[in-house]
């Protein structure tokens, strides 16, 4: 696997995203197939996700999305220039705590590509603080054309 830069400048050059929105802390390592990356933002009082002073577990969806932004994005680069990507649909989501706002410590976010088309990827997707499983699913992102 493949390290990046790990500079939120560098991360948020990879997403469409920008000050507080960009959750992740890091990339760990990545390859054709799959990204890992690292958040420390869920302990941050003023993370913009968070409700009534809480940040459920269900945001982790968004750090899940935006690894798998970064994973398309530096996957794209290889083959020319990377295309905007929408999460489309998400599927078989269980989740194994209520919160996440709570956990010391980084959370590790990792999403493996299953399947490519021409209008998008498949991913298998877990979010785990230490070597507890917080949540996990499949999503599949559909890309834009860019010749629009």
């Amino acid at each position: 696997m493949t390290e990046l830069v790990n500079e939120s400048q560098a991360i948020s050059s990879l997403l469409p995203h920008s000050g507080a929105m960009c959750l992740l802390e890091r990339v760990e390592a990545w390859d054709e197939i799959t990204i890992e990356c690292r958040a420390i933002s869920h302990r941050d009082p003023a993370n913009p996700l968070r409700h009534q002073g809480q940040l459920p577990v269900q945001a982790g969806i968004e750090y899940l999305a935006q690894a798998m932004a970064i994973h398309g994005t530096l996957c794209e680069q290889r083959v020319g220039r990377p295309r905007m990507g929408y999460l489309a649909v998400l599927s078989r989501v269980d989740w194994y705590c209520s919160r996440l706002d709570d956990l010391p410590g980084e959370l590790t976010v990792i999403a493996e590509k299953q399947a490519v088309s021409g209008g998008g990827y498949s991913y298998y997707f877990r979010l785990y603080h230490g070597q507890r499983l917080l949540l996990e699913g499949q999503a599949v992102v559909a890309l834009q054309d860019n010749e629009r």
